[in-house]
């Protein structure tokens, strides 16, 4: 599956995302915000509650497009990022996929044997997933050509934690008995989730995505030798296959606690790393040694302090990566449920008044 030209080709109002992505000179830093859709906004509480429960959500395009669009509308953000759920590629595989209010995402069907691991198969991104693909070609429409679209997926460890656990988990106990106990099984749900990721992005890039982004949330909880087996090489194949097809569309990888990672996930050949609130943006910058850009890092839980604080802490964040091309400011993991929208608008006003001293 190719890209389609329109993805690579597009040109737009504001392109300062990209343009940061691909570390070339911006007249100030862009600002987007991880889980920028979400239970922090009132709208979206409304959008959630007609459509009835999340994955109801999920699976209704113009629902998806409609809360894509509520912090575009209300703060004017760089870019959007396609409304949907990491765990759509293990829902889609028949594992059984359901959400209960206050206890997360749970997997009626396990991966438990072999056998569990070996039946499954690789979903159709225009079959099982196709209410994902109308969901990017809706806001595509409704974003027209003022702003990028990212596109995303969970990485394939991240996606096998959830797969094994059956749910979310502080130990990983199952899921590491399995990483260490019976690696070449372990190999082989990584390969079919590998070939899933890649062509699920490559069938949003086709869509109308004009960046493609990997959230590796639990890559931080393995030593070092797990997370390049059983994390980062599946991510660099990824992006080898996706630099393969879609040569001209951005990608960003993210571990959740991977600062000491970077140099290495710079390595695969992706375009930028996120970057959370535990490394410092100088450190990081100094270990890719501008091979990347960087996406980050603001702690998610400054968005509780006063506006003044929130300002000291974006001036903080912009100081520490220091003047120059490819920064995109971000949160160091996504906004916090109960954050006040209007301590939001604060930080992205302050990235708007600070930032553009470091770009002349």
């Amino acid at each position: 599956m190719n890209a389609s030209p329109t993805a690579q080709q597009r040109t737009l109002a504001n392109d300062r995302f990209l343009r940061a992505l691909r570390r070339e000179p911006v007249d100030r830093t862009p600002v987007w915000m991880m889980r920028q859709a979400g239970r922090y906004l009132p709208e979206y509480r409304a959008s959630r509650a007609k459509a009835g429960g999340f994955m109801d959500l999920c699976r209704n395009p113009e629902l998806c497009c409609e809360v894509t669009m509520q912090p575009i509308a209300r703060y004017g953000l760089d870019a959007a990022i396609l409304f949907s759920d990491i765990l759509t590629i293990p829902d889609a595989m028949g594992l059984g996929l359901s959400f209960t209010e206050g206890e997360g995402p749970r997997f009626e069907r396990p991966l438990r044997t072999a056998a569990d691991v070996d039946k499954l198969g690789v979903p159709d991104p225009e079959g099982e997933l196709r209410y994902v693909m109308d969901a990017v070609r809706t806001i595509r429409g409704a974003l027209g050509d003022s702003l990028p679209l990212i596109g995303f997926s969970g990485s394939p460890w991240t996606l096998a934690t959830y797969m094994v656990e059956g749910s979310g988990s502080k130990e990983f106990a199952k899921v590491k008995a399995m990483a260490y106990g019976d690696p070449e099984l372990l190999d082989r749900l990584l390969a079919t989730l590998v070939q899933s990721v890649t062509q699920y992005l490559l069938a949003q890039i086709a869509a109308g995505a004009d960046a493609v982004m990997v959230f590796d949330t639990w890559g931080g909880v393995l030593p070092p030798a797990a997370y390049r087996r059983h994390s980062l090489e599946p991510m660099a194949r990824i992006v080898a296959a996706l630099k393969a097809k879609a040569p001209g569309i951005p990608v960003i990888l993210f571990t959740k606690n991977g600062g000491q990672h970077l140099s290495q996930m710079a390595d695969t050949g992706c375009d930028a790393l996120g970057v959370d609130w535990t490394t410092d943006l100088a450190d990081a910058r100094a270990r890719v040694g501008g091979r990347v850009a960087l996406q980050g890092n603001l702690d998610p839980t400054v968005l509780f302090a006063k506006p003044e604080r929130i300002r000291s802490a974006v001036a903080a964040v912009l100081e520490s990566y220091g003047s120059g091309n490819g920064h995109i400011f971000n949160l160091g993991h996504g906004i916090h449920q109960h954050t006040p929208p209007e301590h939001a608008g604060a930080m992205i006003e302050a990235v708007r008044e600070l930032s553009p001293a470091y770009h002349r």
